[in-house]
């Protein structure tokens, strides 16, 4: 399969397969080496679950091409979401691990799915009590659009335009045990 849409089943969509987000973490991979040329010093930070797994593979595939990997960490956003009081569940904790102190280096955050930008804005936050990188991007697998904040990737995998009423599900083969894809999830 290609990057084209194929029906998976009634109420959803393939938007990219296995070769189509491996192609796309790769080119995102030399997006990120382009405008960093001494990735000895960037932090790749994944928002987990599927963040966490989307940074892992640039910071191979930035491995790859440039011989040295990025420092790889993790900023949970749990308890800096503006939606708590609405959420029907509370998100689990995860830990916050970041290997290097960030003064002065630059932070890429990394995320699965791009929507509002409110998980970003939550990761921002989150990131301010660890120092102070000397920039800050947003790398995302899938931009569907739909921003309600003033907040855009800087990296993105697949711009991927959506009903707000659509779902995007990303599966990763390490993680749930499905073949790695994007499905579009119609209501």
């Amino acid at each position: 399969m290609t990057n084209q849409t194929a029906q998976a089943d009634d109420h959803s969509a393939i938007a990219l397969d296995a070769d189509a987000i491996q192609k796309a973490i790769r080119r995102m991979a030399h997006e990120i080496v382009e405008q960093h040329p001494s990735p000895d010093r960037l932090v790749l930070a994944g928002i987990p679950t599927r963040g966490l797994e989307v940074a892992r593979r640039l910071a191979e595939h930035i491995e790859k091409i440039d011989g040295v990997k990025p420092y790889l960490g993790a900023v949970d956003i749990s308890m800096h979401r503006d939606d708590l009081s609405t959420r029907g569940k509370v998100t689990a904790l995860e830990v916050t691990d970041l290997p290097i102190d960030l003064d002065d280096r630059p932070l890429i955050l990394v995320d699965d799915v791009f929507f509002t930008g409110r998980t970003t804005r939550a990761a921002l936050d989150a990131v301010a009590s660890f120092g102070r990188p000397s920039k800050i991007q947003l790398a995302v697998l899938v931009d569907r659009g739909h921003r309600e904040l003033p907040i855009r990737p800087d990296f993105v995998g697949k711009n991927l335009p959506t009903a707000r009423d659509e779902k995007i599900r990303v599966r990763f083969e390490n993680i749930d045990g499905a073949p790695d894809s994007v499905l579009v999830l119609k209501p």
